[in-house]
């Protein structure tokens, strides 16, 4: 629902093999303190190129913490209640999706200005004013909203590129929802100024993923930044956030921002060996062939099966590791989750499960 006061943060970015050079100038009116929490591996990599950053731009660092290893409530309190975290002014989150939202949850309950510095090109959480939650359990917790993204994002195209092949490619998986889950969520939804931003924005999601992909997946293998791959990155990190951050609205009074895709996905959680063996976004990306099929968009279902193919993304539910007859606990978690009211028309269980099943049935006869 529209309202006639709010605000609207968007995403601010640099990319760039020297994309920490810019740390002072953007940094420079928030404080002088900063702790920087993030992934082992991801802090290992961007360390060599950000401590003489931070120096450069005559930051001081009251620690550098490990994040916990997971997006849960439990890693967040300890974090806060480290006494580095309340000495600092500023937070830089380093890392991955699960890294970079457990840091905006810390710094938004501390009070923290927050900066993203993403470390792999595997989902729009670095431009994003939502974190994704878990439970120690690793199942799906839920959503923390925030009132805005991360006050900038610094897209280091040197670590990007040197970051697990398998995280890119999940990357791609899940960018390529963004564009149908936001135009089927908000169909039917009031098409106000916030909202229209956000359907049109979507539109260029998945064009840049189909036509650049295929070569950006084989740059990336040879650590190679060409202009390809660098569209990619920019299109999962901030072309979906940008997307996000319009069709989400941070009181909750409206969300258009996912749809039947991450709705597989987050119900596929609670299944061990999908969660513990396959990436996110390498889940959602087959549930954008279920959401395609549910939708009966079967010429774009073909046009992004046949990049799924020549690519290696999942088209069958044994490509996940499910079962036939786990196919039911996925549909008894689906109505508790955000996405079940993510449609148009309301969703039931059967028409759910149909969808899983035909596009299981699409998948194995490619």
């Amino acid at each position: 629902m529209s309202q006639s006061d709010y605000s609207l943060v968007l995403p601010a970015f640099t990319i760039g093999a020297q994309a920490y050079d810019a740390i002072g100038r953007i940094t420079t009116h928030f404080g002088k303190k900063v702790v920087i929490i993030g992934g082992k591996t991801a802090l290992s990599k961007a360390k060599p190129s950000l401590l003489p950053a931070c120096e450069k731009a005559g930051l001081t660092i009251t620690d550098i913490l490990w994040y916990g290893g997971d997006a849960t409530y439990e890693n967040a309190d300890v974090l806060l209640h480290n006494p580095a975290v309340a000495q600092a002014d500023l937070v830089f989150g380093v890392g991955g999706g699960r890294a970079i939202d457990t840091c905006k949850v810390v710094a938004d309950k501390a009070g923290k200005a927050f900066f993203a510095f993403p470390t792999v090109a595997s989902n729009c959480a670095p431009s994003t004013s939502i974190a994704v939650m878990y439970k120690v359990d690793k199942s799906f917790a839920g959503y923390y909203y925030l009132q805005q993204p991360p006050v900038h994002t610094f897209i280091n195209m040197a670590i990007i590129a040197d970051s697990p092949y398998t995280l890119f490619w999940a990357g791609i998986g899940d960018a390529m929802s963004k564009e149908c889950e936001s135009e089927l969520a908000s169909r039917t939804a009031e098409k106000f100024h916030t909202v229209l931003l956000g359907r049109a924005i979507a539109k260029i999601c998945s064009e840049p993923l189909l036509t650049y992909g295929e070569k950006a997946l084989a740059d990336f293998k040879q650590k190679e930044v060409t202009y390809e791959l660098q569209q990619v990155v920019l299109d999962i990190i901030i072309s979906t956030g940008l997307v996000s951050n319009c069709t989400t609205a941070p009181d909750q009074s409206y969300y258009y921002n996912s749809s039947i895709a991450h709705l597989f996905y987050n119900s596929s959680t609670v299944l061990p060996q999908v969660v513990e063996g396959h990436l996110h976004g390498e889940i959602v990306s087959f549930g954008v062939l279920v959401l395609l099929t549910y939708d009966k968009q079967f010429a774009l279902r073909d046009t992004v099966a046949d990049f799924y193919k020549k690519t290696g993304y999942p088209t069958t539910l044994a490509d996940l590791d499910i079962k036939a007859d786990e196919i039911d606990a996925v549909i008894e978690k689906a109505p508790s989750l955000t996405e079940w009211n993510c449609v148009p028309q309301p969703l039931t269980k059967a028409a759910f499960k149909q969808a899983i099943l035909d596009t299981d049935t699409f998948g194995k006869a490619l």
